[in-house]
């Protein structure tokens, strides 16, 4: 399967292609800086140097070339402005999404909890969270087989191996570890589509977790 993943070399998009490129997958990694690029490819991912800011969705298209998933895992990151995360998590999100039309391929976005109800302050954080939903909402309406992931608050404790995923909104930190492990689970798991799964860490092994969202 080849996988595109933007923010491939984020806190969690570097795990993700590691846990994909081990099972055989071929892993595009989007990145702005080029000197990430030899992370890409020590953890298995082929990386490719395009703004996701800046570029058009036709020069995104060019760059990855034909995937069958696409994973939004970009971030602004911390001490980012209000701006930037218009700019990155949401335009970015949406571009992806454009730049993936053509091959429909599947979409995961990973996006954050608190974005079912976003506040509607300046404040970076309230920003952020509007920018998140109005990415999902873009996904959402799309024609395309998607999943939003909105974990809680994100460690970088050892993965457990044990979450809780919902579909109603909760609130729960989880191991970034264990994020990525879902993402790769989703995108092995066709089954699991046209959801927003809340995640965080619990008592659930993973693939009864996931059996659930199939149900």
């Amino acid at each position: 399967m080849r996988i595109v993943i933007a923010g491939a070399h984020g806190q969690i998009g570097l795990r993700l292609v590691r846990l994909l490129a081990a099972r055989g997958d071929e892993v595009v990694g989007l990145i702005r800086n080029p000197a990430h690029a030899e992370d890409i490819t020590a953890a298995g991912g082929t990386p490719v140097v395009c703004d996701l800011e800046n570029a058009s969705a036709q020069q995104v298209a060019d760059a990855i070339g034909a995937v069958e998933v696409a994973v939004f895992a970009a971030g602004a990151g911390p001490g980012s402005g209000a701006e930037r995360k218009l700019t990155v998590d949401r335009d970015g999100a949406v571009k992806l999404l454009s730049a993936t039309e053509a091959a429909a391929a599947r979409y995961l976005i990973v996006s954050s909890v608190g974005a079912e109800s976003p506040p509607s302050g300046d404040d970076v954080f309230e920003v952020y969270l509007r920018a998140k939903a109005e990415a999902d909402a873009a996904v959402i309406a799309s024609n395309r087989a998607w999943v939003v992931i909105r974990p809680g608050p994100l460690t970088n404790d050892a993965g457990t191996g044990h979450v809780r995923l919902e579909t109603d909104p909760f609130r729960g930190a989880v191991t970034r570890d264990d994020v990525a492990a879902v993402l790769a689970e989703i995108i092995a798991d066709r089954a699991v589509n046209h959801t927003i799964l809340y995640l965080a860490n619990g008592d659930t092994a993973m693939d009864q977790a996931l059996a659930a969202a199939r149900d």
